[in-house]
This record gives C-alpha cells, sequence and structure tokens, in this order.
C-alpha cells in the first residue's frame, strides 16, 4: 500500500519484533529498513498473533492500550478480564471522539478547535 499511495508512510515488513522497537537489535542482523527501532505501527495478521503482541507491549513494556471494533452502530470497547480501572478510562477516551465522528462526521479535535477559535 505504500507504493502505492493510500498510505504516505513508510512501510515494511514483516520485521520481527525485536527489530521494529531496537535499532541495536536491527543492526546486529544487519538490516537498514528506515522503521528499525522506530516503528509507530505494529500490525498483526490475525487476532491471536495482536493478543500476543498486546501482552507483550503491557506486560514487558508497561504500555497501556485501548482497541475499538470498528463498523458496529455504538464503538465496541475491547477490554482485558485483566484490565484496571484506568485502562478503562484509556479505552473510554479512545471510544469518546470515535463516537462523535461516527455521530458526525467531524473528527472531535477539528470541533474543539472551530468552537475555541
Amino acid at each position: 500500500m505504500g507504493d502505492r499511495g493510500p498510505i504516505r508512510g513508510v512501510v515494511d515488513g514483516p520485521l520481527a519484533m525485536d527489530n521494529t522497537i531496537s535499532l541495536t537489535a536491527a543492526r546486529t542482523k544487519r538490516l537498514t529498513s528506515l522503521l528499525v527501532g522506530a516503528a509507530d505501527i505494529l500490525i498483526v495478521p490475525n487476532l491471536e498473533a495482536g493478543n500476543i503482541l498486546a501482552r507483550e507491549l503491557t506486560y514487558a513494556a508497561q504500555a497501556e492500550g485501548a482497541g475499538l471494533v470498528m463498523g458496529a452502530k455504538v464503538p465496541v470497547m475491547l477490554t482485558s478480564r485483566a484490565g484496571d480501572e484506568q485502562s478503562r478510562l484509556f479505552f473510554c477516551a479512545v471510544a469518546v471522539p470515535y463516537a462523535h465522528w461516527q455521530a458526525t462526521g467531524q473528527s472531535a479535535v477539528a470541533a474543539r478547535q472551530e468552537t475555541a477559535g
């Protein structure tokens, strides 16, 4: 997709997890991608791989995540049974702007900027 134009950033892969987050690991393997050690988005092939990646980031890197099922009539929050109150708040922080966009077709950020300015 990066070559065809819909995505204007750098697209590369597949890359192993260590190469996407560690420039040292990538250099050891002599990888030269622009994304090694600096990936902003990680895409996985299926739900199971996504779950593994999310757990890796949560437990190994103390990351917080939030996700939604897109395309439903209302935002569907994906929460973990092991999630605490703070992680549920993060999910809400993602769901509210998405619900606004669904209802109005306008970014919640753009709407706020228009009313402020």
